[in-house]
């Protein structure tokens, strides 16, 4: 019999869609959170790191001498002391050098009793180089003759991808239009708030923990240890709250060995904490090309191929940079409905800096080229065959079901969507017909109106083996759940999705959810943050162990309540039958009776979700992914044609996001991710010099701030993926991909004037206006 209660019904209600806010959030918001950077250890010892700061050269000599007798120095260490240890992509990176082939070369380390006597050692360091011929562009390094960067490549060429799909010379005759341009996308950085960190401390048994702002702490063991010389099961990560990653701690720096050397040399714990300017030098960017790309269509609109050459500086060594073209070959097959396909994607070493993992991870660099190509086209055909940009557009656009060249098996595809409901909210043919025309006509201010869409993955991207994610989950007599999973949180908001997923399932307050997710020693495995994985695989797995712990919960509840298990549910706190929501029993009192009954019982569960995605293969024909989804953005801008800037005012964006789960959440991904196409689009460039970073500063880096964010008006598109959690599809790319090419088209709109090596800053905008007007 159902216990009295002061209520006897509970009606059933959702928090899927709801805003919840990140349970961190008031403590970063005070300035309670507690940064690595923050973090003192007993004992601790400060590292600093001599950079070569020249691109190419012998080192002669080294002496430290002056360097060791500085009263609070406890060791310094040079390659000598790291020899046969490597890290990076290929293996061809160390943590530091006995040559130099870039900027930011590691050539020696000290470790001290505080960070200023540690900066004072470096100082005292004495290196005699022989400064050597080098390589500053990737053409360059292909030329014969050039000096090579890494010995293992003699001719200086690094990774290669290659895709061919379909009949070319046959799609080129009946093509009515070809498009032929090159694209040069630039160096950018990700401007982290926290800069690099990492604590080392081995302890007496000479296993390492290592506090690390990684993004993926299981692998990251196994790609630190040949860094170390030690097994990756001696290796804990322990990851500490974050300012920032983006990408840019999916790999192992030589920084993180370096401290683990000088902590295992000196038997206590160090830590190597980079300031804003040795974080813009040496921390890794996004990848730059130059991308030769053809399209070709028929009069009536009809896509018919499309090639791209991409040609990539490495920069010295091989991290995740030059591994793009795995994305980028993706776009140009899968971005709209595209029959015939080459890509040819070529890294070459430089004396660069090497770039790594970025938010958008490639599909930023090849969107703005197959967009901008798309909407070139839907211009000619407009002028000439009198075709509606949008109808050119949606006559290509992939349906439900469809499969790309490469296998990509878009099963739940609301593209057409995207395109109807941005334009539409924008009015977008309207006023792209009346700006075209307003070009023409006298003034300084021009407006303009241009829209970009892509396709990118949504759920995760089977790049390794697995690309699942652990999760275990137990409950204690009080009802209240802790989730340890394998899932890292690095500012994504995955704590408030996990809390949310959980709390629908088992009928309780968020709140009343612990997630534990930062250390190795605990969680069990996960592929690491990226490819839009982590709400799709990781709230996969915390719902599937919800769903157990559920069941568990229900079959005890039946056997008391003698009522069958598939009538009961969990509802605000109780056990309910299902049907009228008629309260049977508090949960915390059916937990608790749990363990006291004849055969003691206790609610934890474990799952491993794997999603039914293909590995990534030598020949890249595979559904690499268990989701795809689409994003359309329409940007309208303001274009002051003395002073060339260019001003964002609104930007309407239509996105398929499966499903909404955490919607304060998905506003805040849409509303970042935009922010860094913002930067890539009109500011942001790291300009180099002869392999040197000339602008290691916010100051000369011009990052955009809340004044240049334009109005949103944002669209979700709910697909409902059948294999995502509640429908639910990863998101957080796409914001970041879609809107630097609807900003150029845009300004194309306004200008007249295409702009095919982002950023536009005032200064190229005006000069190209003042060159088409000398013209």
């Amino acid at each position: 019999m159902a216990e009295q209660v002061a209520f006897q019904h509970i009606e059933k209600t959702s928090l899927i869609g709801k805003r919840i806010k990140k349970p961190d959030a008031p403590a970063k918001a005070i300035g309670k959170t507690r940064y690595i950077n923050d973090m003192v250890l007993p004992q601790m010892l400060y590292g600093k790191i001599l950079h070569a700061g020249r691109p190419h050269a012998e080192i002669v000599s080294i002496d430290t001498s002056e360097a060791e007798k500085l009263p609070g120095v406890h060791l310094v260490i040079t390659a000598k002391d790291t020899p046969d240890l490597k890290l990076g992509f290929v293996k061809d990176n160390a943590p530091l050098k006995d040559r130099v082939r870039c900027e930011r070369d590691e050539v020696a380390a000290v470790a001290a009793e505080s960070e200023a006597i540690a900066a004072e050692a470096i100082k005292l360091i004495k290196v005699v180089y022989k400064d050597l011929p080098a390589v500053f562009s990737a053409k360059d390094g292909l030329k014969e003759g050039a000096p090579v960067i890494q010995d293992r490549f003699p001719d200086n060429k690094s990774l290669r991808f290659e895709f061919t799909h379909g009949d070319m010379a046959g799609a080129e005759k009946k093509s009515d239009i070809i498009l032929d341009d090159t694209f040069n996308v630039h160096y950018v950085t990700h401007c982290c708030m926290g800069t690099s960190c990492a604590i080392a401390d081995f302890d007496h048994n000479g296993k390492l923990t290592i506090y690390s702002q990684t993004q993926y702490p299981y692998n990251y063991k196994m790609d630190l240890a040949p860094a170390l010389g030690i097994d990756p099961g001696d290796i804990r990560v322990i990851q500490p709250p974050t300012g920032g990653s983006f990408g840019a701690k999916l790999d192992v720096y030589p920084y993180e060995p370096v401290a683990a050397i000088l902590a295992q040399k000196t038997g206590r714990p160090v830590k190597i904490l980079f300031d804003r300017e040795e974080e813009f030098i040496n921390s890794p960017t996004r990848q730059p090309a130059a991308i030769h790309l053809r399209t070709g269509c028929t009069s009536d609109g009809i896509l018919t191929f499309r090639a791209a050459d991409v040609l990539m500086d490495n920069g010295a060594y091989t991290s995740w940079g030059p591994t793009v073209p795995v994305i980028m070959m993706r776009t140009v097959s899968g971005h709209y409905r595209v029959p015939v396909v080459d890509f040819k994607g070529q890294a070459v070493y430089t004396n660069n800096a090497y770039a790594g993992s970025f938010r958008g991870y490639g599909n930023v660099q090849m969107t703005y080229a197959t967009a901008q190509h798309m909407d070139m086209l839907a211009e000619r055909l407009a002028k000439d065959h009198g075709l509606d940009p949008i109808e050119f557009r949606l006559k290509n656009a992939q349906k439900s079901g469809e499969v790309t060249p490469q296998k990509s098996y878009l099963r739940e595809c609301a593209f057409a969507e995207c395109l109807t409901t941005a334009a539409a909210a924008s009015d977008y043919v309207t006023k792209l017909n009346k700006y075209t025309d307003e070009r023409k006509e006298e003034g300084r201010y021009k407006r303009g109106i241009g829209l970009a869409s892509s396709i990118h993955n949504a759920g995760g991207a089977k790049i390794h083996k697995s690309d699942g994610c652990g999760t275990i989950l137990k409950m204690d007599d009080y009802a209240r759940v802790t989730v340890i999973t394998g899932a890292s949180e690095i500012g994504q908001g995955i704590d408030a999705v996990i809390g949310q997923i959980v709390a629908e399932e088992l009928g309780v307050p968020p709140e009343h959810v612990t997630l534990v997710n930062n250390d190795s020693d605990l969680g069990p495995w996960d592929v690491g943050v990226h490819a839009s994985r982590t709400t799709f695989i990781a709230g996969n797995g915390a719902r599937r162990a919800a769903i157990k712990a559920k069941k568990q919960i229900l079959a005890a509840a039946s056997k008391q309540a003698n009522v069958a298990a598939d009538e009961l549910d969990l509802r605000g706190g109780h056990v309910v039958q299902d049907r009228d929501g008629a309260v049977v029993t508090r949960l915390d009192k059916m937990l608790r009776q749990m363990h006291f009954q004849p055969e003691p019982d206790v609610v934890m569960v474990s799952d491993y979700y794997e999603p039914n995605s293909e590995p990534e293969g030598r020949d890249h024909i595979s559904d690499h992914s268990a989701a795809y989804s689409h994003a359309v953005h329409i940007a309208e801008v303001v274009v002051d044609t003395l002073t060339g800037e260019v001003k964002v005012e609104k930007v309407t964006m239509a996105q398929d996001v499966g499903r909404v789960i955490n919607r304060m959440g998905l506003e805040a991904q849409m509303e970042g991710g935009l922010a860094f196409g913002l930067g890539f689009a009109l500011s942001e460039e790291m300009i180099f010099e002869e392999g040197r970073l000339q602008n290691p500063s916010f100051r000369d880096y011009k990052l955009p701030t809340a004044p240049d964010m334009p109005e949103l008006d944002i669209h979700f598109i709910e697909s409902d993926c059948a294999e995502g959690p509640y429908g639910a599809k990863g998101i957080a790319e796409l914001p970041t991909i879609v809107v630097a090419p609807a900003i150029a088209n845009a300004v194309y709109n306004a200008t007249g004037i295409r702009f095919f090596n982002p950023p536009m800053t005032p200064e190229k905008v005006a000069r190209a206006i003042w060159e088409k007007k000398q013209a």
